[in-house]
């Protein structure tokens, strides 16, 4: 997996990522579990790849 997450688009993700999963605590039952997918952003900043940008041909990092 090469890295193609770059440093500005990892805050992003963390900020919303955070932000989704604070849905969880928030809403109630059946809703509440809408906020999970703030795993998703989550995962993608702490492994610094995206499967997505890779199907898509995109690349935020510098490197």
């Amino acid at each position: 997996m090469k890295a193609n997450v770059g440093s500005v688009d990892r805050i992003l993700r963390v900020v919303i990522g955070i932000g989704l999963l604070a849905l969880f605590f928030v809403l109630d039952a059946p809703l509440k579990y809408l906020g999970l997918i703030g795993l998703v952003p989550l995962a993608t900043a702490a492994l610094n790849w995206c499967p997505l940008y890779t199907l898509l041909g995109i690349n935020t990092c510098r490197t």
